[in-house]
């Protein structure tokens, strides 16, 4: 399978690539080198929004056109024209202990935002934070979920299954889900990953209930069918990919971010590659992801 090098990005944490079709345009974030960008395909074009601190998750916003941005510090609203920021809610945690990772709308424009232990001291004792949800009416919203690090956010085609991993633990899961009223219902195991294939990391589910998962120092993305069975792996030119996100304008590309965090100097003359944003054609096709937040 052709794996095309869109951009050579060398981003520290390329994460959360979001297709917003309006617009025919890929946003995507740089966590720790903390910006926004919007990828233009049909021109090649970029813009960047750089961030005062690690950014985690976003998702679109509209009148004016903008972003909700989950910082460290807190949630913002994005202005893109003069790139203000004006924070909307506090951080939920300790924010010298964590920072939001990972977040996805669900179909009422919902915006769930995950959390992850990165403390800026590295000798404290790792610790779980909470699963959240946010709109612009009601602010954030504590979930029923914790871990110590939230990633694989994806919903079934119907919209009633939410899947989210807990990293640290290998396990990617499953949970009732009713749109209506936003609240998660029973959790099921939906696969577990060895440890030697890496941590599952983003996804994005296809138009046949199909669960695409990021293996982050695993060098693939792997395919597990609606019932939780592996179906395939893609090898992958970079050791450490990060999230994918259906495309185009039949959302038949797969665009797949990646990391250069932690690797060595050694590691990085081995994979030149690492943090580039990818592009391939899996064969499946995508489902309309919501990014708009209400």
């Amino acid at each position: 399978m052709e794996i095309e090098v869109v951009l050579d990005a060398s981003a520290t944490i390329g994460e959360s690539p979001t297709w917003a079709s309006a617009e025919c345009a890929l946003y995507w974030i740089d966590v720790k080198a903390p910006a926004l960008y919007r990828y233009d395909p049909a021109t090649g074009g970029q813009r960047c929004w750089p961030m005062p601190s690690d950014i985690g998750a976003f998702a679109l916003a509209s009148d004016p056109p903008g972003a909700i941005v989950a910082l460290r510090q807190g949630v913002f609203r994005l202005d893109f024209g003069s790139g203000l920021l004006t924070r909307l809610a506090p951080p939920p945690f300790n924010p010298a202990l964590f920072r939001f990772n990972e977040g996805i709308c669900d179909i009422a424009g919902r915006f769930w935002v995950g959390v992850m232990f990165d403390p800026l001291d590295d000798s404290v004792t790792p610790q779980q934070s909470g699963l959240h949800s946010f709109t612009l009416h009601d602010g954030l919203r504590p979930e029923p979920d914790t871990a110590e690090l939230h990633n694989g956010m994806a919903w079934s085609p119907d919209g009633r299954q939410f899947y989210l991993a807990h990293s640290e633990g290998q396990e990617v899961f499953t949970y009732a889900f009713d749109p209506a009223s936003g609240r998660l219902g029973a959790r099921n195991l939906f696969a577990q990953v060895p440890k030697a294939l890496g941590l599952p990391d983003g996804a994005a589910v296809d138009s046949q209930g199909g669960y695409w998962c990021a293996l982050h120092g695993g060098g693939r993305l792997r395919r597990y069918t609606a019932t939780g069975a592996v179906d395939r792996d893609i090898a992958l030119p970079v050791s450490q990919p990060t999230m994918c996100a259906f495309a185009g304008e039949a959302l038949g590309m797969l665009y797949v971010t990646s990391a250069t965090d932690k690797l060595t100097p050694e590691q990085r003359r081995r994979e030149p590659l690492a943090g580039a944003l990818l592009r391939l054609r899996p064969g499946e096709r995508g489902i309309v992801r919501p990014c708009m937040v209400r």
